[in-house]
């Protein structure tokens, strides 16, 4: 078994289609924090890797193989399972998630880390960009996202939803400027309070009671209750 490095390694999705933009300096910003911590923050910009949407063979909930759709998602996801913590950023398009993002989290997901769910245990935050309304919904998706992959979400307060309606890119969302500060260090702290704990039992953190929701646990019989029990009940 590997055991991990010393330094922390966070890696930024970034699903902005837009350099320079809100989603952009929310990312620096948050690796600049990162690194004062002397953790290493890598980015990956969607937009600039081939990402095909989902095609129409129609067997994804059934297929026992990963995806077979030929671009970049394959080594993207790669470097998500290296990784010690994932931070999601991404603005809001329409009222909903941005489609490069949306386009990545169905194709990682469905694809590959269905099988095996590798995120398990990872460290996750989320940082979504927006003028004014839907910053919340988005933010939602991804908090499920990262839920359904068993990744650990720090609580640091009011959630990362940085607002500008100015038109110029900057952080001009004073609140949201904090709650990205206070995320980023409680994910740097649970990180390293995570590889200290391997480090020191050699084990994983938690228990790997089984691989995914896909896969049925095996149930005590006297944990279920029958229908004659539920009537014997006063």
């Amino acid at each position: 078994m590997r055991l991990p490095s010393e330094a922390a390694t966070i890696l930024a999705i970034n699903g902005s289609e837009r350099a320079g933009g809100n989603t952009d300096l929310a990312v620096a910003h948050a690796g600049r924090l990162i690194a004062e911590r002397g953790a290493v923050l890598r980015t990956i910009r969607l937009r600039e890797h081939r990402i095909s949407p989902c095609s129409p063979c129609g067997d994804c909930n059934s297929r026992t193989l990963p995806c077979t759709v030929d671009d970049d998602v394959p080594a993207l996801v790669e470097q998500m399972v290296r990784a010690d913590g994932l931070i999601y950023a991404a603005p809001v398009h329409g009222f909903g998630l941005a489609h490069l993002m949306q386009i990545f989290i169905e194709r990682a997901g469905v694809g590959y880390l269905r099988f095996t769910r590798p995120l398990a245990d990872k460290v996750g935050g989320i940082i979504v960009t927006g003028r004014r309304y839907s910053d919340s919904s988005v933010h939602n998706q991804i908090v499920n996202n990262l839920l359904l992959n068993r990744m650990i979400l720090v609580g640091s307060g009011f959630p990362v939803l940085l607002r500008n309606t100015t038109g110029t890119p900057g952080l001009t969302d004073p609140e949201g400027v904090d709650a990205l500060e206070r995320m980023v260090h409680r994910m740097v702290d649970m990180v390293q309070l995570l590889k200290r704990h391997q480090r020191v039992t050699g084990g994983p953190v938690l228990p790997s009671r089984d691989r995914n929701e896909r896969v049925p646990r095996p149930r005590r019989a006297e944990s279920v209750p029958t229908r004659g029990d539920s009537e014997n009940v006063h």
